[in-house]
Order: structure tokens, then C-alpha cells, then sequence
């Protein structure tokens, strides 16, 4: 599993059941908030703008404009766009929520993906992705960061590990030399 493949947490938006996030969100109520909202059954599109927050659980999305794409009951593609437009959330087992931000967040269920567009940003615990693109393949569980644009490179910060210290180091140290 790549070190950012909690990005897969984003799907929680579109759909609670398939969530790799802290499992028990998944059972919490959704709340969307927006300044307004324009819902359309003819068509399938729901927009959302100003102001726009969803949370459930430990999840929680914000920006500027979210549009939900639906086929009959099935959502589609959802896009948030922002100044930034922002996604945290806190996976299983994990002491820390995974952040992420960029200008765009989509989401497509079919093939099942979330693509980070314009100054997109994960940092999970200290290690943070940088790129004009993230797009992570959520079947898959890989990662592709990235653009053909002169100028536009991947930044990838990565924290050191913890040393661990142990008893018997400590001891071999600590004698003194005969």
C-alpha cells in the first residue's frame, strides 16, 4: 500500500460504504452545508456553492463550489473546487488525519479515482505530496503525480522515523570500558 493511499478517503464523499477511513464515519450522519444548493432529479446534477462543508465523522470537505454528477441512484463523479478546496480525515489506526488540498478534487466512480488538480497537496503525518496533479487509482492502490509541463515537478517531503531505542544499546553504552 503507497504511503498516500488514504487519498482513497475522498470516496467517503461520494459514497460511505466503500470508505477506507476510520470505519466507524461511515455510520454517522452526513451533513452538507452550503450558502446555496441547486438540485436537479431530470438531469442528476445537485450543485452546492458558497461556503460548502461536508463532514461525517472525522471527515470533512471544504469549498468554494461542489457539483454531484448521479445516474439514477449511482453518483457518477463528484468535483469540489476551492481556493483551496480542502479534505481531512482520520484513517483506522492511524493518530493523525491525512490533510489534503489543491483548486480541484474529483472524484469518478467509474474507473474508481480521485484526481487533485492545481497546487494539489496530501500530507499524511509530516510526509506531504506536492504536484499541479495527484491522481490516485483507488482499485489499483497507485499513485501518479504529475504533469508534462515544463516547471511543474513533484515534491515529496518525507519525515525521518522515530528511533527506536532499545534496552541493550542503551546498556552496552552505558559499561564501562575494563
Amino acid at each position: 500500500m503507497t504511503r498516500f493511499a488514504p487519498l482513497a478517503l475522498f470516496v467517503l464523499l461520494a459514497a460511505p460504504s466503500w470508505c477506507l477511513a476510520l470505519s466507524t464515519d461511515r455510520d454517522k450522519p452526513m451533513m452538507i452545508e452550503a450558502d446555496r444548493v441547486a438540485l436537479d432529479d431530470s438531469t442528476g446534477i445537485s450543485v452546492y456553492t458558497g461556503h460548502v462543508k461536508v463532514t461525517q465523522g472525522t471527515l470533512m470537505l471544504t469549498g468554494d463550489r461542489m457539483t454531484v454528477y448521479n445516474k439514477g441512484d449511482d453518483i457518477q463523479k463528484v468535483l469540489m473546487e476551492g481556493n483551496p478546496a480542502t479534505y481531512q480525515q482520520r484513517p483506522d489506526g492511524k493518530e493523525h488525519d491525512v490533510h489534503a488540498k489543491s483548486k480541484r478534487m474529483e472524484y469518478y466512480t467509474h474507473p474508481e479515482r480521485i484526481i487533485l488538480l492545481q497546487q494539489a497537496e496530501v500530507d499524511q503525518a509530516g510526509d506531504v505530496l506536492r504536484s499541479e496533479r495527484i491522481v490516485y487509482d483507488v482499485v489499483k492502490d497507485k499513485v501518479d503525480a504529475g504533469t508534462d509541463e515544463p516547471n511543474h515537478r513533484v515534491i515529496i517531503t518525507l519525515q525521518p522515523k522515530p528511533k527506536k531505542d532499545s534496552k541493550d544499546s542503551k546498556d552496552s553504552e552505558a559499561a564501562p570500558a575494563p
